[in-house]
């Protein structure tokens, strides 16, 4: 028995001095981020820019080393490295470093696999590199280091000084040519502590950046692009000289719009396919007006031509021919804009190749004159000094309403060599995105509601409805879709048929007419009848689950109107009515009436929201609008019956 314990005791203190041992530089960072998943011990990156035979040469090497500070899942095991047509990858290792008596040690990625990005991709041919780590645990670390040929010095790579995990160690190396010209372009730096250094050396400049203890980003849902608010840098070759001669790639928007029109200059040069202009003369016939012909053409692209973002190299910035996407019937934005071009060419119009960033990309062309300002194309039309922007890779889009996602962007409008304008696309009015329904209320026997009931959409919201429309392939999934976008009162909703007129109409607005019920939603007590006449509720969606750190963004600025005309039975009266509540301020404007007429009582909630962006102190204020919004929400009617 003495034996025993004596053994265990030895184990036990073996154990412990190996987990003592273990802890070393685990439990360091696990006492130091004890919520987070890992933590970036060393970020480095060294780029190094060069003049070779008069053209620019480009390496950067990247290294990393991680350590997990939980049990590894899908999320950490997996990793990527991009490459593409202007990102050549060289040699790459990745390792994970398993502790083992007294050390790490290596266990080599021996498995890399090429695939292609499923995401969106404007500007090239871009590819994943995928691999797994082998062997992860808790405490264990990856590494991973390789090197590339950036073969285009537009493209230098943005420095982020901040990841969703903390960084202990951040470091970034940029070594110049003396006769390289550079500018650094810095966002949101306040944010975190860095040192510059700039050492100049026989024929090169050696610029370094450090930051130590970074604090990992808590990302909030509904945050704008996290370029908006993380700490970065990004590097910018304006010019170099060779030969005692000045090049100049980047140092104004004429420069960046002189090497984009470069490249579409001498698209749809061949002549329109004999298909395509009978079809452009059939589709604008009998119609005298331009505006309308352009309606006639951008409404049959977007209807006809399928959207399938696909680049190589350049072709992410070169359109293809104009035929050639009349023939295939499906392109990227590029091809989409350069169809529509020719297409008017044909009706005797003309459009302008417009390069814009959607607004997750958060600079200006005259801050940033570098591709990086932009990742979209569209085609701009111009009559009577009104501008529209014609996003043919969109559905369902009226020719006055842009995409929603280049709202307040600026646009890059091409109108030959040397000739571009600047214009920033207008955020649409609240007015012309409506969400409104009236229904009509009575009590049945059994004292439960039933109704017929009207919802008009116009602008975005009949857009969504429109996608998800197209969705659906049954008639279960058809009335599940509206039993849920109708929902009113409480779960026990229940839409008994539906009528839909406009249907996929670009310019008119979705009407339903539906009926329905809403059991044991009224209340009773003795001869006194209760009904809360505030039926819907989205408007708390709104509010804030928490205290926020970022800004908050929306979709579209919108109008909803809701009405509810209740009919009052015969052996009842009204007994109480809540009183009339309204708010005017720039975040929204809202109203809710109530009105007695003749036998029936009509309740009205009106609301104007006049912002797709609110930062968090206005979240705040809006927070408490809507908890007395809420109280509000919970007022009833009252009914008395007839003794």
């Amino acid at each position: 028995m003495i034996k025993r314990f004596l053994i265990t005791l030895l184990f036990l203190s073996f154990a412990s001095g190996f987990a003592q041992e273990y802890s070393k530089l685990y439990h360091t960072y696990k006492a130091k981020y004890p919520e987070a998943r890992q933590v970036i011990l060393e970020s480095h990156t060294d780029v190094s820019i060069t003049i070779v035979d008069g053209e620019l040469e480009i390496y950067q090497e990247v290294f990393e080393d991680i350590l997990l500070l939980t049990s590894p899942s899908s999320y950490t095991v997996k990793e990527s490295v991009t490459t593409s047509s202007f990102f050549e990858l060289g040699k790459i290792e990745a390792s994970t470093l398993v502790y083992k008596n007294g050390k790490y040690r290596p266990i080599k990625v021996e498995q890399f696999n090429e695939k292609e990005n499923s995401g969106s991709s404007f500007y090239d041919d871009t590819k994943l590199l995928t691999f797994k780590y082998p062997s992860l645990a808790e405490g264990a670390r990856k590494t991973l280091r390789y090197k590339e040929k950036i073969k285009n010095p537009r493209f230098l790579n943005s420095v982020l000084f901040a990841s969703n995990h903390p960084i202990e160690s951040k470091v970034y190396t940029l070594k110049v040519d003396n006769e390289v010209k550079l500018n650094f372009k810095k966002y949101n730096l306040e944010e975190v502590n860095i040192t510059h250094t700039e050492k100049k050396s026989k024929g090169a400049i050696l610029h370094q950046w450090k930051a130590n203890g970074i604090e990992g980003l808590k990302l909030e849902s509904g945050t704008p692009n996290i370029r908006y608010f993380i700490p970065h840098m990004i590097p910018i070759i304006e010019s170099y000289t060779n030969d005692n001669k000045e090049i100049v790639l980047t140092k104004s928007p004429d420069d960046l719009y002189n090497w984009y029109y470069s490249l579409v200059k001498d698209i749809n040069q061949e002549s329109p396919s004999q298909e395509m202009v009978d079809l452009v003369n059939e589709i604008t016939k009998g119609k005298d007006q331009n505006i309308d012909k352009v309606k006639a053409i951008y409404y049959w692209v977007q209807e006809n031509i399928k959207y399938i973002a696909f680049e190589y190299a350049l072709g992410g910035f070169v359109p293809r021919e104009a035929n050639n996407v009349f023939t295939k019937k499906y392109g990227d934005c590029k091809d989409n804009s350069s169809i529509l071009f020719e297409m008017l060419k044909i009706a005797g119009l003309e459009g302008n190749l417009t390069w814009i960033g959607t607004r997750d990309v958060p600079y200006s062309y005259n801050e940033l004159p570098t591709p990086a300002v932009d990742n979209h194309m569209i085609l701009s039309y111009t009559e009577d000094d009104k501008t529209y922007y014609l996003d043919a890779t969109g559905r369902y889009l009226a020719i006055d309403l842009p995409s929603a996602f280049i709202q307040g962007k600026e646009a890059l409008i091409g109108k030959g060599e040397g000739n571009f304008e600047i214009k920033k696309v207008p955020i649409v009015s609240e007015t012309k995105n409506k969400i409104i329904e009236s229904t009509k209320l009575r009590l049945n026997k059994d004292l439960d509601l039933e109704g017929q009931g009207i919802l008009t959409l116009s602008g975005y919201p009949k857009i969504d409805a429109f996608f998800n429309l197209e969705r659906i392939k049954t008639k279960e999934q058809h009335t599940d879709f509206y039993k849920n976008s109708l929902q009113k009162g409480s779960n026990n909703f229940i839409i008994k048929d539906f009528k839909e007129s406009n249907k996929y109409s670009y310019e008119k607005p979705l009407i339903v007419d539906y009926n329905f019920e809403i059991n044991n939603y009224v209340q009773h007590f003795e001869n006194e009848v209760y009904i809360n006449l505030n039926l819907n509720t989205d408007l708390l969606n709104f509010k804030s689950q928490s205290e926020r750190t970022y800004d908050r963004e929306f979709e579209y600025k919108a109008t909803l109107a809701y009405s509810n005309i209740l009919e009052i039975p015969d052996n009842m009266q009204l007994d109480y009515i809540p009183e009339n509540f309204s708010v005017n301020n720039p975040l929204f404007d809202i109203k809710i009436n109530y009105e007695k007429k003749e036998d029936s009582l009509i309740y009205t909630l009106e609301i104007l929201q006049k912002f797709i962006l609110i930062t968090p102190s206005q979240q705040t204020t809006l927070d408490q609008l809507l908890d007395k919004i809420q109280q509000q929400f919970k007022e009833v009617v009252v009914l008395k019956q007839n003794k």
